[in-house]
């Protein structure tokens, strides 16, 4: 999304409640730092609500609303349109809908002004229909869900993803990354780097980086072998592997793979296999409408009556409670 660097670029923030702030804040720092080592507006921003009230977000925190939905959508598309209208979002958007929301971006989309999400905003501009031809990207953490609910939508688990003037990050400091990719493509990479060094970052990420901690400062080794076979593992969720099939794989025998995952991890392969399969299935159950038995089945198990019982042993409650306690919707 370039400008005339003689323009300034105007950008719309749709705040949804349980909005993340980090992602929020680390998308208007790097706009505001090149606006200062630019020495002119070259970015403008506004907050937009539902209702031109205030909303809060996950963190508690209120931040005020500059325009109301409710109103623009009264006044229909006007002439002083943004050049990007970005939704930031957070925590259980799959719980939320806004019927207006997605007419207004629907409409900014007819008329070429760009679109985007921070954080699971991508979730939103799925849910309006907005990504049926466009990859995206969304917080690690929702992907699963995001997967089963849009299964035709091309998603990534990349920092961010742009593709056909729409924006979309995966939150935290990846909207500064993302940010800093529209600052490039108006002023080059000399007002990057004077962003960055404003900042204190010493690297620029790329938008294929990956969104979570390499898998050995997760783990906390580095043993080549041990995580071969948990990429195996993390690779074969719905169709788990045994350990028999994992030993040919990975060319190590039985006793050896459990001696790794004894010293390395303090638990035998078949505990931290089944731990990945019930972290998967819980964010399923958050962030879908799968009834509990097929979330089972997405997960490897062959009866939800199986899956109910290691669920509770792990989370010390069943999967039915926690799925009431995410069921209740947001609608606006």
């Amino acid at each position: 999304m370039s400008t005339c660097d003689t323009h300034t670029t105007n950008i719309e923030f749709f705040l949804v409640p349980n909005f993340s702030m980090i992602a929020f804040a680390t998308a208007i720092e790097p706009l505001r730092i090149a606006n200062r080592m630019l020495s002119k507006p070259a970015f403008a921003w506004k907050t937009m609500s539902a209702d031109g009230t205030p909303v809060q977000a996950s963190n508690g925190l209120s931040i005020s609303a500059d325009l109301s939905l409710s109103e623009k959508c009264i006044r229909g598309p006007s002439k002083d349109r943004p050049n990007l209208v970005l939704v930031c979002s957070g925590l259980k958007v799959e719980r939320y809908r806004n019927l207006k929301l997605f007419t207004y971006l629907r409409q900014m989309r007819n008329h070429g002004v760009g679109l985007g999400g921070l954080c699971t905003g991508a979730w939103v501009l799925a849910e309006a229909g907005l990504l049926d031809k466009c990859k995206c990207t969304i917080h690690w953490e929702n992907l699963p869900g995001f997967n089963e609910k849009f299964p035709d939508i091309v998603s990534s688990s990349d920092l961010f993803e742009i593709d056909n003037e729409i924006y979309t990050c995966a939150g935290g400091t990846a909207s500064f990354d993302m940010m800093l990719h529209i600052v490039h493509e108006n002023f080059g990479d000399e007002t990057v780097k004077m962003v960055c060094e404003q900042c204190l970052v010493d690297r620029i990420r790329q938008s294929d980086d990956h969104q979570r901690l390499p898998l050995p400062i997760r783990l906390g080794t580095s043993n080549p072998k041990l995580l071969l076979i948990i990429e195996l593992m993390e690779a074969n969720i719905a169709d788990p592997l045994s350990l028999s099939e994992i030993s040919n794989l990975s060319g190590l025998s039985r006793r050896h793979i459990e001696r790794l995952f004894q010293k390395y991890l303090g638990r035998s392969p078949a505990r931290h296999y089944l731990n990945l399969r019930l972290e998967y299935a819980r964010h399923l159950l958050m962030q879908s409408e799968l009834p509990i038995v097929e979330v089972a089945i997405a997960a490897g198990f062959v009866s939800a009556s199986h899956f109910s019982k290691c669920y509770r042993m792990l989370y010390k409650r069943s999967p039915q409670k926690d799925r009431r306690n995410e069921s209740s919707p947001i609608s606006v």
